[in-house]
């Protein structure tokens, strides 16, 4: 089979989950002898560059960003959005805050979902040409819903592609936008969804969230949970870490990155806990810099600065010995997420997970029986729950064991990529 996934790339300035999910699928089927494409929209997956140099970056960040705001450089010449795509100015353009930012990019996000109707539109054009050129693929997999303005266009010039369309976190960006543009934002998505002829969800919770927020039918959803190679990931013998705990995610206040130092700091007041130390890592970007300098000051004037590691290097062997450095790890994302790759990744590591109730975790928890699940999202209910397992280390100790376990048996990434097959070939009968 021969598929396409057209993907946005974040530049690997921060722990970017989505692009990892593609990139792990993509592997995967490539290993059962599937021809497969990444094709990165906006900036490069991953920090390395290494994916342009299989395929050029379409829909390039500061190009489109320019189109937007100023007309002029709609009728700019070739050589211009070849400079503005090149690989220093991307590199740039990754560490700038408007690139994971969804406030003041609603009217582009409006342009991007009009496709053909958009201030992009020869961009689009430029990318199905090439596409065209280079590619006959069977399946064309866009990675959200935000990509739906292309949908058309592909129906178009791929009228015998099978069109599916990821569903994950459009909400997040969505609603944090102006209440004004954001039902249209909807509606634009639930129109553009008409060309599309499946949609997979990653998971129960957000397939529901889905169904709620965009008028598509039910019957197009299917659900297809996320996975790992549990051989990519190496299990520390328990007993040689220290009561450490870890957190791996951009450091935003989205993802409660201030819910997770807070509930540190207050664990800290009490002396049982002395040894622990808190490994944080998952990067950042601009808009970031706030939080950041927030968080160093009130690390500082507890005394806890020197209790707390910024492990940099989160990327392949980096992620990997952050895990063995912690006995837990928990991401309080404030209002809960469609699934987390995170979580599998340290529960592949024999790293037990501590989350709110809140969006998929509760059902990600369950599958696996690989940490533990809180109530309200509050610095107190999490330092309780992280003080419960530090307590109680035989517990703890088998919960490693259990989430590498519910890793190989629930979130296989071999079994998750044929489940993404077989829908696959399902809709191509249809």
């Amino acid at each position: 089979m021969n598929i396409l996934q057209i993907i946005p790339g974040s530049g690997g300035s921060f722990y970017c989950g989505n692009c990892l999910r593609d990139d792990k699928f993509y592997l995967a089927m490539k290993k059962q002898g599937h021809q497969v494409t990444k094709l990165p929209m906006y900036l490069p997956l991953f920090s390395d560059e290494h994916d342009l140099n299989e395929i050029p970056v379409f829909y390039g960040a500061i190009s489109i960003y320019l189109k937007q705001l100023y007309p002029i450089f709609q009728k700019a010449p070739a050589w211009v959005d070849k400079l503005l795509n090149s690989k220093p100015m991307l590199k740039l353009a990754a560490s700038m805050a408007g690139s994971t930012s969804a406030k003041g990019l609603e009217e582009m996000t409006i342009s991007m979902l009009m496709g053909e109707e958009g201030k992009q539109k020869e961009e689009l054009h430029r990318m199905v040409s090439w596409m065209a050129e280079h590619l006959q693929p069977d399946v064309l997999h866009l990675s959200n819903a935000l990509l739906l303005g292309l949908a058309p266009k592909l129906r178009e010039v791929f009228p015998d592609a099978v069109i599916v369309c990821s569903l994950q976190d459009e909400d997040v960006w969505v609603d944090a936008m102006n209440d004004s543009f954001r039902n249209k934002i909807w509606k634009l998505m639930s129109e553009k969804a008409e060309a599309v002829d499946g949609f997979i969800a990653v998971s129960d919770f957000y397939a529901k969230v889905s169904l709620e927020k965009m008028d598509i039918p039910e019957s197009k959803v299917f659900i297809n949970h996320l996975g790992v190679e549990p051989n990519d990931y190496q299990v520390k013998a328990f007993e040689e870490k220290a009561r450490n705990i870890g957190y791996i995610s951009r450091m935003c206040e989205a993802n409660g990155f201030d819910i997770m130092i807070d509930a540190f700091i207050l664990l800290k007041q009490d002396k049982e806990f002395e040894d622990v130390q808190l490994i944080l890592t998952g990067g950042s970007t601009g808009d970031d810099k706030g939080i950041l300098k927030e968080t160093e000051k009130k690390l500082k004037n507890t005394k806890l600065w020197n209790d707390v590691e910024f492990h940099e290097d989160f990327d392949g062997s980096g992620r990997h010995n952050f895990f063995s450095k912690v006995q837990m790890i928990s991401v309080p994302v404030r209002n809960g997420e469609a699934f987390g790759l995170y979580l599998l990744e340290s529960m592949a590591s024999g790293v037990p997970v501590v989350q709110p109730k809140l969006g998929a975790f509760p059902e990600i928890v369950d599958k696996s029986k690989g940490g533990i699940i809180y109530g309200h999202n509050s610095k107190e209910n999490l330092c309780d729950a992280l003080k419960i397992l530090l307590r109680d280390q035989d517990q703890l100790k088998q919960l490693s064991l259990d989430c590498r376990s519910g890793v190989e048996n629930e979130f296989n990434i071999a079994n998750q990529t044929q489940n993404l097959l077989n829908i696959y070939n399902q809709l191509k009968k249809i």
